[in-house]
Formats: C-alpha cells, sequence, structure tokens
C-alpha cells in the first residue's frame, strides 16, 4: 500500500512538501522512491541559493536511474539532510520522516496553493 500523508501537499513529480511557517521541508514521495528502487546517492549543491519553483536543485541516484530533484515552491535553500550522505536509503526507508532531502526559506508561501492535496495526487499516480 502506498503511503501518501494527508498533512502533506505533493507535486507532479513526485515530492513531498511539508510548509511550517516560511519554512518547507521537501522529499520525494513513497511512490517515487518504489519507482525509483535503492537510493545510493543523493546530490544537492545549491544550499544557500535563491531558485524559482520548477528549477532543479539536485539529483537522487538509484541502481537504475538518475532523477533530477525539482523544488516545489521558490526559495532559498537553507538546509540539506547531511545524514543522506552516509544512508541514502533513508528515503526508501522512511520517505516522509528521516528521508527527507532539504529545508527552504519559501520566497512565496502562496505557491503551496498550486500543489497537489493527498486526493489529487493518490489520483495523479492511480492509487
Amino acid at each position: 500500500m502506498m503511503d501518501i500523508k494527508e498533512n502533506l501537499k505533493y507535486t507532479k513529480d513526485h515530492e513531498w512538501v511539508k510548509l511550517d511557517g516560511n519554512i518547507a521541508t521537501v522529499g520525494v514521495t513513497d511512490f517515487a522512491q518504489v519507482e525509483l528502487g535503492d537510493i545510493v546517492y543523493v546530490e544537492v549543491d545549491t544550499i544557500n541559493e535563491t531558485l524559482e519553483k520548477d528549477e532543479v536543485f539536485g539529483t537522487v541516484e538509484a541502481v537504475k536511474t538518475v532523477s533530477d530533484l525539482f523544488l516545489p515552491m521558490s526559495g532559498k535553500i537553507i538546509e540539506f539532510n547531511e545524514s543522506l550522505n552516509d544512508s541514502p536509503e533513508s528515503i526508501n526507508n522512511s520517505p516522509y520522516d528521516d528521508g527527507w532531502i532539504i529545508k527552504v526559506e519559501v520566497s512565496n508561501p502562496n505557491e503551496i496553493n498550486q500543489l497537489l492535496n493527498n486526493n489529487d495526487y493518490s489520483d495523479l499516480i492511480g492509487k
């Protein structure tokens, strides 16, 4: 059973967002980590950069593919989950908790309204 949290927002690129004030925590969804397979490396070289919504902020490398990560909301990338350097498989094991990827200081909190809710995301992936 695919895990889709009710309290999160989602992108069509299979990322999740949790907004707390003007700080957004971003990761990949349970569906995405299953599709990617075993994740072996996460690269984010955009720390302290301000990016626009939908710009590439990093990549996730799995055994069978490399996928770009797209910023779901405009803002400054203020933190990378350093534990992923040693344990990238945290994304597979705990995509919504230990496997978060970045934190973003959001420049336009209203962009959250452009993201999918849990029901819309369920429809997108056919669950």
